[in-house]
């Protein structure tokens, strides 16, 4: 069989989370990997009801074929949103629903790459955006992430070299670092962008978790049309639905509609019509707060517990929002090892090498905080700190 497969499926790396998730139907895991939202925080009899009123009626509409671009009201909703939060003149017909927003980065790939076409990452990078772009096989450039964003310098000696079609971002509460672009990195951003024919892909499904600071302008903002930006309703109404969503140009738009079209015609009718009437019909901003509030709550509780349990030589971020905290190990450490052992006390985690397209991650850890309850995060960390210890002190490290 192996002669029949597209050459392809060779490049695509599978989804260590995607695998972890099967592990983490044990209950008994307490689990960091996922980037799960909490599921006591969906909101089940908002849903419920909205999906009875989407079904009323006798037209059926709700269970008909649709639209490829999505539904209209939803569409519209999005683009309002922009409008309002975000200060963007950006039109319903700038807004295709997708799959979620990995459906978004599929689509990109499928309309913009060809083999061999080169673009641009961060490093350390998510993983969703890996997969997806790596079945079109391109030629990816990694660019370091530092605490403010990316690193500027090396960007551009990137974009001197090479004709980059794209650089992805996730530039709020970045996946897997946690960091956000600061507002001067992302002016800085738009002024290395500017002279080439690149965009930049502005992935922003946890743009709603800040739970500190100042919310920062959107890279569309100095870029207009060469900013491409993915959003999702997974991290604030429910992450099953699967609704997301591309905003781009109304050129780019139109073949990002055909790539679709050529995948799946349209996304689920039924769920985008609940989904709207659930929008329509509730404050999701006051969701939104109630959401923000409980995983500030979780991240204080990871961090705390990172400072009384993980040896000093340990470092990690402190991101103001977001769903993730990336941890450092001391050199002498591998993530891998640590996971075995880690996996053996009941507590999971994503090794950091996950998130490179070019060998690195050894030492590094993305923990996950909004999926698990504050007793069993402060449980975790314990159990991976005592493990920590132990291995410093077996290869002769000072803990």
């Amino acid at each position: 069989m192996n002669s029949l497969y597209a050459s392809r499926m060779g490049t695509i790396p599978r989804s260590f989370v995607r695998e972890m998730l099967k592990v983490t139907q044990n209950t008994e895991i307490i689990s960091f990997a996922g980037g799960l939202p909490n599921p006591r925080l969906f909101p089940v009899q908002e849903i419920a009801a909205a999906a009875v009123t989407a079904l009323a009626g006798t037209d059926g509409s709700s269970l008909q074929y649709g639209p490829t671009e999505g539904y209209a009201p939803l569409r519209e909703y999005i683009a309002q949103r922009y409008r309002q939060n975000d200060g963007l003149n950006v039109t319903a017909d700038e807004i295709l629903i997708t799959n979620g927003s990995q459906q978004g980065l599929d689509l990109i790939g499928k309309a913009f790459l060809n083999k061999q076409d080169a673009i641009a990452i961060e490093r350390p990078g998510y993983l969703g955006a890996i997969q997806a772009f790596s079945a079109y096989e391109p030629e990816f450039h990694s660019v370091p992430v530092f605490s403010d964003g990316v690193d500027i310098d090396g960007l551009t000696e990137v974009l001197r070299k090479r004709r980059i079609k794209f650089f992805h971002t996730v530039i709020n509460f970045q996946n897997p670092s946690g960091i956000s672009y600061s507002q001067d990195k992302r002016a800085a951003l738009a002024e290395a962008l500017r002279p080439y024919d690149t965009l930049v892909i502005e992935d922003d499904p946890y743009k709603e978790l800040r739970f500190e600071g100042q919310a920062r302008s959107s890279m569309r903002h100095w870029l207009g049309d060469k900013a491409v930006l993915l959003g999702s309703f997974s991290k604030i109404v429910a992450p099953g639905l699967r609704m997301g969503w591309v905003c781009a140009p109304r050129e780019t738009l139109d073949k990002l509609i055909v790539a679709k079209q050529a995948s799946d015609l349209h996304s689920n009718s039924f769920c985008q019509r609940m989904l709207c009437q659930y929008l329509m019909a509730h404050d999701i901003d006051q969701h939104i707060a109630t959401i923000r509030a409980a995983y500030k709550r979780q991240k204080d509780v990871m961090l705390a517990a990172i400072d009384t349990y993980f040896p000093a030589q340990v470092a990690c971020t402190r991101p103001d929002g977001g769903m993730f905290v990336w941890a450092t190990l001391p050199p002498q450490l591998s993530a891998i090892e640590l996971f075995e052992y880690a996996v053996q006390e009941s507590v999971v985690f994503v090794p950091g090498t996950s998130f490179f397209v070019d060998g690195g991650g050894a030492h590094n850890m993305r923990l996950n905080f909004s999926n698990a309850d504050e007793d069993k995060i402060e449980e975790g960390i314990a159990r991976l700190g005592r493990i920590i210890t132990n291995l410093l002190n077996r290869k002769g490290g000072s803990p």
